[in-house]
């Protein structure tokens, strides 16, 4: 514990006392409404305080990781340990001609919004994704045909030694639902994208369609994280899970959506061990029906809790 105070202490020196929080339970940050605690909660306010406590980790071996809003990620309920960095923050959004700057930390429907408001088109795909500018990017985000690869410019990030980098959109390896940000160790803390022009009125119809698309077809009503699966090549997960006869399974309080069978809600207060056993059971599923892997697109992180 003495020593656990240290590491506060000197994170005190670095982002303000209001930003830095022990043993935070992360599902009240997290979209999914899962995960166990982290041993500091860091919310920095600017890029500088972002380096600050990477060079830290760095300088005296502290574990760190990097958190959004979780509508993509399930952690663990032992939680994480050492630092977890949010950057909820960071979520300035600008215009200049038909560039839009957006901080990482800002919700990539909010970015879409604000295109909307200045009559730029491009991230009409991104109205109902729920995740941030820089989850969006650490994935390649993408729906209904559109995925940031098609109008990102470039990012700054911060990376694995603390210093702030500029990286091309092709220096990204930006592929379906992949990238190499995760690879490389950088911290996303701002993206430019590239737009073009068109009537208000136009880009709003095509919006206002694909919101309609989504809250028809998807159990927005719950907490979840998003698709569960990727698309395997020739098929699609959801089809595939609901012809398992899947749909309504639970373990615990986890559920296959019966809705869109490629969602799992927390319906009645799931632990992560209740949706890692459905997600393996959903993929034993599928692979003895179909032999068809299926692969997950969201991501696991975390310890076990302690028994």
């Amino acid at each position: 514990m003495d020593n656990k105070r240290k590491i506060y202490n000197k994170l005190l020196d670095l982002v303000k006392e209001e930003n830095v929080k022990m043993d935070e339970l992360l599902k009240d940050h997290l979209y999914t409404k899962l995960g166990g605690r982290a041993d500091f909660f860091i919310t920095p306010t600017s890029f500088q305080e972002v380096q600050n406590v990477v060079k830290l980790s760095n300088e005296d071996n502290i574990p760190f990781t990097l958190l959004g809003n979780g509508s993509n990620l399930i952690i663990k309920d032992g939680g994480i340990r050492g630092i977890v960095i949010n950057l909820k923050h960071l979520d300035d959004i600008s215009t200049d001609g038909n560039t839009l700057v957006a901080q990482s930390g800002a919700r990539i429907i909010n970015a879409s919004r604000y295109a909307l408001k200045k009559h730029l088109s491009g991230l009409e795909f991104a109205c109902g994704i729920p995740g941030t500018v820089g989850g969006a990017l650490y994935m390649n985000a993408g729906a209904y045909g559109g995925e940031i690869k098609d109008v990102l410019d470039y990012a700054y990030v911060v990376d694995r030694e603390g210093n702030l980098v500029k990286r091309l959109a092709s220096e990204l390896d930006l592929d379906y639902r992949t990238s190499n940000i995760p690879d490389n160790g950088d911290i996303v803390v701002e993206a430019t994208f590239n737009l073009k022009p068109a009537k208000y009125e136009e880009i709003k119809e095509v919006m206002d369609d694909l919101t309609y698309k989504r809250e028809s077809k998807q159990p927005l009503e719950y907490p979840s994280c998003g698709s569960v699966f990727k698309r395997p090549p020739g098929y699609f997960a959801g089809k595939l899970i609901q012809d398992s006869d899947l749909q309504g399974t639970n373990i615990g309080g986890a559920e296959v959506s019966k809705k869109h069978a490629g969602f799992i809600i927390n319906k009645d207060n799931a632990t992560t061990s209740d949706y890692i056993s459905l997600i393996e059971h959903v993929q034993k599923t599928v692979k003895e029906k179909f032999g068809v892997d299926l692969e997950r697109e969201v991501r696991i992180i975390g310890e076990d809790p302690e028994q």
